[in-house]
């Protein structure tokens, strides 16, 4: 993105929304495609693991939908594993925070996937390489069940005793490496997906363009709410959770957005995946209260909540309509409607 004077503008307000120095606001904005773009090389990640951990890989293969980053990591004499070649904006700490995180799951015996490896974490070419071990899965039966495994899956994790090897805040999606950690994080990550694109908006968007700012200035991040370890994005498989072939549990994978923060947070994300449906939201419902019962304050303000990570998607869906023309209708993500429907059903549910 070049600095012309159309754009110098939307930087000064950029600064003035989150408190940054106009060069610190400028780098937010311009240097948003290079962080959170990444597509590593399978080749020269195989030899980088061969070479690292002494094993025979033999092939890398692209598994996730959203990652390109992610990789099943095939072995001639052993079983596979997981690498994420993470963007080489995200600094080594972060990953190592990653590993820390999965030791403390495998300590309480959480159904997580597990470090391949002591040494999890390498360096390449200037990006952090974490190894996993591959977890053999079947798909989840329907959607409804499914919900209900994820509701437990969370419900078990919020219930966990932290302790001092857990300390760093999460939530956020982190899909930026500027703007991991917190829930914050992801509606500053938003306010950036928004002002990266403010000098190109049509007049016709314009109205909409506000809107969606407007939303993520004013959204409840969850602040003094009761706080535990977070996933961060417990929604979606095959990304986020599997269902095992061993023993058909949940396991729940790709902990770079856990750390600790609001469980609001991480309950509102997978509610807002329910779709209106009256079975699904009991069913997340009743698994997460097999473990914790939300307070009369999380209640109150779970409809707010619900517009966190949606709102980091609408932004990001709005940029790419502007940049590269992909005609996405951004708003339906953030529906006032169906948030205030879908907060009402999860308290029926919980008087029942």
């Amino acid at each position: 993105m070049t600095m012309h004077r159309r754009f110098r503008n939307p930087v000064r307000r950029h600064a003035s929304a989150t408190g940054q120095r106009y060069t610190e606001a400028l780098t937010d904005l311009a240097g948003l495609e290079g962080r959170v773009i990444h597509e590593p090389d399978a080749e020269s990640l195989l030899v980088h693991l061969r070479d690292r951990y002494r094993i025979d890989a033999i092939a890398a293969t692209r598994i996730s939908v959203h990652k390109t980053y992610v990789f099943r990591i095939d072995q001639a004499d052993g079983d596979p594993w997981i690498a994420r070649a993470f963007p080489s904006a995200r600094p080594r700490s972060g990953v190592d925070g990653d590993a820390a995180i999965l030791r403390f799951l495998e300590r309480h015996d959480f159904p997580a996937e597990r470090l391949a490896v002591d040494d999890a974490v390498s360096d390449l070419a200037g990006s952090s390489v974490l190894v996993t071990r591959f977890v053999p899965s079947k798909p989840f039966p329907d959607v409804t069940a499914k919900l209900g495994m994820m509701g437990d899956l969370l419900g078990r994790l919020h219930a966990l005793p932290l302790d001092e090897t857990v300390t760093r805040p999460g939530g956020a999606s982190g899909e930026d490496p500027n703007h991991e950690g917190s829930p914050r994080q992801d509606l500053m990550a938003a306010l950036a997906f928004l002002d990266a694109v403010d000098h190109a908006v049509p007049p016709g968007e314009r109205a909409r363009f506000e809107s969606l700012r407007e939303l993520v200035l004013t959204a409840d991040n969850g602040n003094g709410l009761p706080e535990a370890l977070l996933h961060g994005n417990l929604l979606h498989n095959p990304d986020h959770a599997l269902l095992t072939l061993t023993n058909g549990d949940a396991v729940g994978i790709n902990w770079k957005s856990a750390g600790r923060g609001p469980r609001l947070t991480d309950v509102a994300w997978l509610l807002w995946g329910t779709w209106r449906n009256p079975a699904a939201i009991e069913a997340v419902v009743d698994g997460y209260r097999r473990h914790i019962d939300l307070t009369d304050d999380e209640l109150d303000r779970l409809e707010g909540m619900m517009y966190l990570r949606p709102l980091f998607l609408a932004c990001y869906g709005f940029r790419r309509a502007i940049s590269e023309g992909t005609g996405e209708d951004a708003m339906t993500l953030v529906d006032p409607a169906y948030l205030r429907d879908t907060a009402e059903a999860v308290r029926v549910a919980l008087r029942r």
